[in-house]
């Protein structure tokens, strides 16, 4: 297998935010629906082996939220009802994380320029941003990107466009969307690992990432300030698009997850980590935080492993899945959000780095 570069962010000097876009404002939201791991594991599939049951209990998943209450599960006549769900709860939920977001940032709705929306667990056209517009009032020119099939990767991937766009109108302010409902596409009859895998893991929100230009006219009072993206990287590895991703049939989305997807990282990850920190003067012992996608608790093994991290490093992202599940996009800004909350020091570096279908990379340089 070869790696090839699928796009790499302008170099610029490590130290230099003058042109940076910033981070001004993050928000998760949840259903009410929440379950211990011993409800979701007995309820989402008919598979009740008790091998299984004691497999869930080793993922490091104690607690998540679904998108509906486990007694609609058995329910779903097939994937039209399903997706009907999909478009009820992610509207809903994407409201609530936009709002809350841009309440932390100190924004209103009408202010905001561009939206990227990402989302792999459900289809809508027009897509969920389309559907938000009027709900929360917001501009009918705004620019709209809504991205699909991205997968794990697409938290990091949209901050990535975001940054992007950002670089171009610095004046402007941009909202990154993330809405996964994964217990949707769960099929009660798939008894295949990767399914099981996904019943043990994987859990339902939404996450929203306000991020305003350089040149953008200096926050309110209230406004909470995060970490400026200095740079991004995407990488993917070419010849593993069967390594993690859907197969999308008559019954809806069966999940694709190979038993390579903690090698991708043992295999490559260091080497993308070091190229894109020394393309901007820096070094592994230059980074004091770590914005990882908790993929499982293997997964978040092999980048400790990979990159030479103590297990404190992941700390954000072991409690978001612990107290989660996977969320799929929406897992990394919630560590994100984390992350904030609890900030390095002023000046200090940070990456952002998630793992998806491809196999892909997406590394962002963070500076607060």
């Amino acid at each position: 297998m070869t790696a090839t570069t699928f796009s790499t962010s302008a170099n610029h000097a490590a130290g230099d935010a003058r042109s940076a876009p910033r981070i001004a404002g993050t928000a998760v939201a949840l259903t009410p629906h929440r379950y211990n791991q011993d409800q979701v594991a007995r309820e989402l599939t008919d598979f009740t082996d008790p091998g299984f049951l004691r497999f869930a209990q080793t993922t490091g998943v104690d607690n998540r939220s679904l998108a509906l209450p486990l007694s609609r599960y058995p329910k779903l006549s097939g994937f039209t009802e399903a997706n009907n769900a999909y478009l009820e709860v992610a509207v809903d939920l994407g409201e609530q994380a936009i709002r809350q977001a841009l309440a932390a940032a100190d924004i209103a709705p009408h202010e905001v320029d561009t939206i990227v929306m990402v989302s792999s667990t459900g289809i809508a056209v027009p897509t969920i941003d389309a559907r938000l517009m009027s709900r929360i009032g917001l501009r009918p020119n705004i620019k709209r990107v809504p991205l699909f099939g991205l997968g794990c990767v697409a938290g990091a991937a949209g901050m990535a466009r975001v940054y992007d766009y950002l670089h171009g109108y610095p004046e402007d302010v941009a909202v990154l969307l993330s809405v996964e409902l994964c217990s949707l596409t769960l099929q009660r009859d798939d008894t295949s690992i990767p399914a099981l895998i996904g019943v043990s893991l994987f859990g339902d929100g939404a996450a929203a990432v306000v991020a305003t230009g350089a040149n953008r006219t200096p926050l309110g009072a209230n406004a909470h300030h995060g970490p400026r993206v200095l740079a991004t990287r995407s990488r993917v590895i070419t010849e593993t698009v069967d390594v993690m991703g859907w197969n999308v049939g008559s019954s809806g989305f069966g999940l694709v997850m190979s038993r390579d997807v903690p090698k991708m990282a043992d295999d490559y990850l260091r080497g993308e980590v070091d190229s894109f920190l020394a393309d901007h003067g820096l070094s592994i012992a230059d980074i004091s935080t770590w914005v990882c996608h908790p993929g499982g608790p293997k997964v978040l093994d092999s980048i400790e492993n990979a990159i030479g991290l103590p297990p404190e490093a992941l700390a954000h992202s072991r409690n978001s899945m612990r107290e989660n599940g996977n969320m799929s996009s929406v897992s990394v800004l919630d560590v994100l959000r984390r992350t904030i909350a609890e900030p390095p020091s002023q000046g200090a570096f940070g990456v952002m780095l998630a793992m998806g279908p491809g196999f892909s990379f997406e590394l962002l340089l963070l500076q607060w």
